[in-house]
């Protein structure tokens, strides 16, 4: 499977319960563990593997959020819950959200398009090592998916939970 982001907007009731109990950000994402016929429920944000790739787009670096706003949209905000193999969710607050969504609105895409470079995507280590075979294109599709989350979360004044699953 590998590493994929996953994402969802919270309530403010959901935000109020995870913020009481961190323990709650694995039920948010995953559903209930526990029941065995569960399923785990789609999430609203799914970028697959090619998260680092749209993060590196955004930021031009492997793991920094970089000076924009827009750099906080994949590991930005703060770290809740348990370690889930791949490090905690990220919890980003409905201030943040708006920043971000303003940030990625202000994005030009072929500006983005122009960082893409597969040979030092490949040297930076951006997961997965695959950039040689992607089109520049496809993570400007993914960069759309992610603006188009905030930008829902932002107007209906939502948190976001993130996790690299």
């Amino acid at each position: 499977m590998g590493m994929e982001l996953i994402g969802r907007r919270l309530s403010a009731g959901e935000l109020r319960a995870l913020i009481d109990d961190p323990s709650t950000a694995e039920d948010l994402l995953y559903g209930d563990l526990d029941d065995d016929d569960a399923e785990m429920p789609e999430p609203e944000l799914d970028l697959d593997k090619f998260w680092h790739g749209v993060h590196y787009l955004l930021t031009g670096t492997a793991w920094d959020v970089g000076d924009g706003a827009a750099g906080a949209a994949i590991l930005g905000g703060t770290e809740i819950g348990d370690d889930g193999g791949y490090g905690p969710a990220r919890l980003l607050d409905a201030d943040l959200v708006r920043a971000v969504a303003a940030g990625l609105d202000d994005l030009d895409p072929e500006a983005l398009r122009a960082r893409f470079d597969p040979a030092a995507m490949s040297a930076a280590e951006i997961y997965p090592d695959v950039w040689t075979d992607v089109a520049a294109d496809d993570l400007i599709e993914h960069l759309g998916t992610l603006r188009d989350f905030y930008r829902s979360a932002a107007e209906q004044g939502q948190a976001i939970l993130l996790a690299i699953v």
